[in-house]
């Protein structure tokens, strides 16, 4: 049987993991998560970026354990049983294809500073377009995404640096919502981390996995959460927490505020590249997957029916675009990004519970990366990176509830 070909160094998969991660979620959210986190919303980011440290460590292990593409469902139908791990490549699913929702509301708020056209019909026009590019058969061209993640990486870089004059002008430690905002808003912009537990995905071709995926997980959250915080601190000290939470396009309006000129429309322009490119790469994604589930009879077997015609999962596509059109509906990119947050808890959660139960069920299974913080066989970070998921999905529905 054919293999993949090894080719990926460290170096590659770092960049592939930061392209994942980085981008969409911090222009589309960076103005809703200053509603509770004010101007120290860059503690928020600095605390979702530990959660996803705990969090990845797990990943690190376990991609260090099993040699495959297939993540988590791998790691807990060998955990615990194939019912729990249809759930969680369920809970996969969902989060990839509400992400497509909440990043399309985020790319109509950037639209709307350019033209006069609707929210909510901008935010179903992007879902609509990039899901008939999906059923048209796009391939993934690798310089697409390499040119899409350098032209939204240069937009941050430009926000950070027209923040250094301002800093100092505002106090980075203003709570209007007192200590509990920061973590309200932490579960908010955790969505802004979402793609480093992709990084497994390359495990097949990846030039010794069991070291390099581990490495190159830690590096990607290290590296996007230094920008994360820069852009954060940058971003309320030149407009303030109060105008941040009051755009539809916050990082274009810190941009037209420090520079004028066309400089707003250039970075909403940026904003439109980024969050279109994380749409179309998570409509593929959803559809994929649940077409191979169908395939292996895990979903209803219509869902994987191909088109003679483009050669793609056309009924698989078609009702994930239906659930995506669904949850745009909603509106309200907080309360969808939070949806899509609910669910990757839950399988962070899962995760961590998974290396914990394989440290007794296989103490003896190859590992080339180990946690550090162990009491005997019991590891210790997935216990806390179990207890930060519960307790972010707990802020979470304390917020939809009040």
């Amino acid at each position: 049987m054919a293999k993949l070909k090894r080719t990926l160094n460290l170096f590659n998969v770092t960049v592939a993991g930061v392209g994942m991660i980085l981008g969409a979620g911090i222009y589309a959210l960076i103005g809703a998560a200053a509603v509770d986190g004010g101007n120290a919303i860059w503690l928020s980011f600095l605390l979702s970026a530990l959660i996803a440290l705990f969090t990845g460590l797990s990943y690190a292990e376990l991609s260090s354990m099993f040699k495959g593409d297939a993540g988590e469902y791998d790691y807990i139908n060998k955990s615990m049983n194939k019912q729990f791990a249809l759930f969680i490549g369920l809970t996969v699913i969902a989060a990839a294809i509400i992400t497509s929702s909440a990043v399309a509301l985020g790319f109509a708020g950037y639209l709307a500073t350019l033209l006069p056209i609707p929210y909510i019909a901008g935010a179903l026009l992007i879902i609509l377009l990039m899901s008939a590019i999906n059923l048209i058969g796009i391939k993934e061209a690798a310089w697409f995404n390499t040119v899409s993640t350098f032209i939204e990486f240069g937009g941050l870089v430009l926000i950070i640096i027209l923040g250094f004059k301002y800093v100092g002008t505002v106090n980075l430690l203003e709570l209007p919502n007192g200590v509990s905002g920061i973590f309200s808003s932490a579960a908010l912009v955790f969505f802004a981390f979402l793609g480093f537990e992709s990084v497994i995905k390359l495990s097949e071709e990846t030039k010794n996995p069991e070291k390099t995926i581990p490495m190159a997980i830690l590096l990607s959250i290290g590296i996007t959460s230094v920008v994360y915080v820069l852009v954060a601190i940058s971003a309320v000290s030149v407009v303030g927490w109060q105008a941040l939470s009051e755009s539809a396009a916050p990082l274009a309006l810190v941009a037209a505020t420090a520079l004028g000129g066309i400089s707003g429309p250039v970075l909403a322009i940026i904003a439109l590249f980024s969050t279109a490119n994380t749409i179309l790469l998570s409509l593929i994604t959803s559809s994929r997957q649940i077409y191979g589930m169908a395939k292996e009879d895990c979903l209803p077997k219509f869902l994987s029916h191909i088109s003679g015609k483009t050669r793609t999962p056309i009924l698989a596509i078609l009702m994930v675009t239906l659930v995506a059109v669904i949850f745009t509906l909603i509106g309200d990119i907080g309360v969808v990004a939070n949806i899509t947050n609910i669910f990757l808890f839950i399988t962070f959660g899962a995760v961590n519970l998974a290396l914990i139960v394989l440290r007794y069920k296989e103490p003896k299974m190859k590992r080339g990366f180990r946690l550090p913080l162990n009491i005997g066989k019991f590891p210790v970070i997935p216990l806390i990176g179990i207890l930060s998921s519960v307790v972010m999905i707990g802020f979470i529905v304390w917020g939809f509830i009040f």
